[in-house]
């Protein structure tokens, strides 16, 4: 019930790659739903069990074909509580399919663990030059009353961007996914910085619609 406008902050291109060596793992590991784009326009292979880092990457893996996925259902702490449950470091190597930025220290965390962690780059999240003339004339108009922001990278994009064209969003409130989030978005000054009770869009989508 709340209307929006898209402002695409961050293009994906996916890397010309081919498919990775999957010889010795146990488990794909996937952190967006790009990830699983990716992963499944280069390689046929759907039975390895995939541990995805929320509902929304879980979700996609499931529609491509997936066999056996499950989600953290947060983020990238949730993930690694998650394989450090479910799998040992003996069954094999974990495989993450990522971007070539990474939000997070998953592979710091497993690798201490004691897990044979690899991850493999397949594709690439460009951040938008500009923002588009309609989320400026929004801003400026002040017909807008928030921002939603899913990741670190994407507030800070943000913030840049409102930054090169001179705008001002002490009017508005940041919608957050998480502090990390949070954090770079208030690089800038909001009328309110509000942060989602748990790092997923359900709880993200609660913190807007309470708000109105």
């Amino acid at each position: 019930g709340v209307s929006a406008v898209i402002e695409p902050l961050l293009s994906i291109e996916m890397s010309q790659s081919d498919a990775p060596d999957l010889s010795g793992v146990q488990a794909l590991l996937l952190t967006s739903a790009n990830g699983v784009r990716a992963f499944v326009g280069v390689s046929d292979e759907r039975r390895l069990p995939v541990y995805a880092v929320g509902d929304a990457s879980a979700r996609a893996a499931a529609q491509a074909g997936f066999e056996n996925v499950e989600s953290a259902s947060g983020d990238v702490d949730a993930l690694t509580d998650l394989v450090s449950k479910k799998l040992k470091t003996g069954d094999g190597s974990l495989l993450h399919i990522a971007g070539s930025k990474v939000a997070g220290d998953l592979a710091g965390f497993l690798c201490k663990a004691g897990y044979d962690y690899r991850r493999v780059q397949l594709y690439h999240a460009a951040r938008a030059m500009a923002l588009s003339p309609e989320g400026v004339s929004a801003i400026k108009n002040a017909t807008l009353e928030g921002v939603v922001l899913y990741s670190p990278r994407t507030a800070e994009s943000f913030v840049d961007l409102v930054g090169k064209a001179g705008l001002d969003c002490r009017f508005l409130t940041a919608f957050c996914l998480s502090k990390a989030v949070a954090n770079k978005a208030r690089a800038i000054d909001w009328k309110k910085v509000i942060v989602a009770n748990t790092p997923d869009q359900a709880a993200l989508i609660k913190s807007v619609q309470e708000s109105f």
